[in-house]
């Protein structure tokens, strides 16, 4: 398959675009060198993930272990933040040897959407403590970008410890699938709503709407679909390529 050397750019109107683990469809996923790549173009935001490490540390990468995107295979929850950063990823060609592909850190992460002014859309990977969610958003405040990070995560108790502590805070709950029930608790939750772009139809948007649910859709890379999640009013989409 052909490398893209661009990104591909939709008429994306008043639909706010995210990159997905930064340009991913140019750059190595959750790196520097993806993230810097999103800072350089339009988007509004720039989505990653977070892990907690053995040693209580962030890093910042998708899966649970390191092997499809490292090569080694270490469960990233039960090492160290240092082990994890001595890897070398692997490059999008299939080569290892890139000095700049490694796992960033959660400070690396915001320092680059904060240079760039792109919103951060940071995922909270698995369920975590309360302390550590906290810890993370603290970390965040620290470093001045709090009121520019959007929480996102699988697990709605992640979001309630934010939302504990900062209840004014933009997060996003993550699903793969559709129902207005999910709709319903959210609003009453004050939450927005981030699920697999092909679960969303234009009924789906207007009944979230409604609610007073924003909608983030992930991960289209289809300009076809993408033109009509934008048609139906779709408030987010989050892609490796489209621009």
């Amino acid at each position: 398959m052909e490398q893209l050397k661009d990104t591909v750019k939709i008429d994306s109107g008043s639909t706010l675009m995210i990159a997905h683990r930064g340009v991913s469809g140019l750059e190595l996923e959750n790196t520097c060198s993806a993230f810097v790549a999103a800072g350089n173009r339009s988007y509004y935001g720039i989505e990653t993930d977070v892990h907690v490490t053995k040693d209580g540390k962030y890093i910042v990468f998708h899966d649970d272990n390191t092997e499809r995107v490292a090569g080694d295979c270490m469960v990233v929850e039960n090492t160290t933040f240092e082990t994890l950063r001595s890897l070398r990823l692997v490059d999008r060609d299939g080569k290892r040897g890139r000095a700049d592909l490694v796992m960033p850190s959660l400070e690396e992460y915001i320092l680059i959407c904060k240079k760039y002014g792109k919103k951060a859309i940071l995922e909270l990977k698995n369920r975590m403590t309360k302390e550590q969610n906290l810890e993370i958003a603290s970390i965040i405040d620290s470093l001045g970008y709090l009121d520019s990070t959007v929480f996102i995560s699988f697990a709605l108790d992640n979001l309630k410890d934010i939302r504990s502590a900062y209840p004014d805070q933009t997060v996003q709950f993550l699903d793969s699938k559709y129902d207005d029930s999910t709709i319903d608790m959210l609003s009453g939750l004050k939450m927005d709503f981030d699920t697999l772009y092909s679960a969303l139809d234009e009924r789906a948007i207007a009944y979230a709407h409604s609610k007073g649910v924003k909608v983030n859709a992930w991960t289209c890379d289809d300009p076809v679909f993408a033109a009509d999640l934008v048609k139906w009013g779709i408030d987010y989409l989050t892609s490796n390529i489209l621009e």
